[in-house]
């Protein structure tokens, strides 16, 4: 009878799909464009609007500390940067360390590949796992 009761109590789980509760679940950490989106037709300034999940946004004057780092955004650069190169700080590389989740990017007409690159308070890359490109175009 025991067996019987057990086979059941399972058969009913698996029915109701029961897994683990969500506080187990893990996040894969990924970054996202929240705005502008892949394809759009924009002006400039260019608003754009950063997201993160599985880790959290900080400034690097907190420094290291585990789960946590701020967004860049490279414009028209072809590879992304590997995993622990530092990203420079120039006009192709927007720096947002102060750990800004939105900004304006003043941006000439034409065609830009953006790519948000997550990295820890020392500016090095989380590499192509926390990377997202999109496609826009600039009247």
């Amino acid at each position: 009878m025991f067996r019987i009761c057990c086979f059941i109590t399972l058969y009913l789980f698996s029915l109701l799909g029961c897994s683990a509760p969500e506080s187990e679940q893990k996040v894969q950490p990924q970054v996202f464009f929240i705005e502008p989106l892949d394809g759009a037709t924009v002006s400039s300034p260019v608003r754009v609007m950063m997201g993160v999940n599985g880790m959290e946004v900080r400034p690097i004057s907190e420094g290291l500390v585990d789960g946590t780092g701020h967004h860049h955004v490279l414009v028209n650069i072809g590879p992304k940067y590997p995993k622990g190169v530092v990203i420079p700080n120039d006009d192709i590389n927007r720096h947002f360390g102060a750990g800004q989740t939105e900004a304006k990017l003043d941006l000439e007409p034409g065609k830009y590949k953006l790519t948000l690159q997550f990295a820890d308070a020392k500016h090095r890359s989380f590499g192509d796992t926390m990377s997202h490109s999109i496609d826009i175009t600039v009247e």
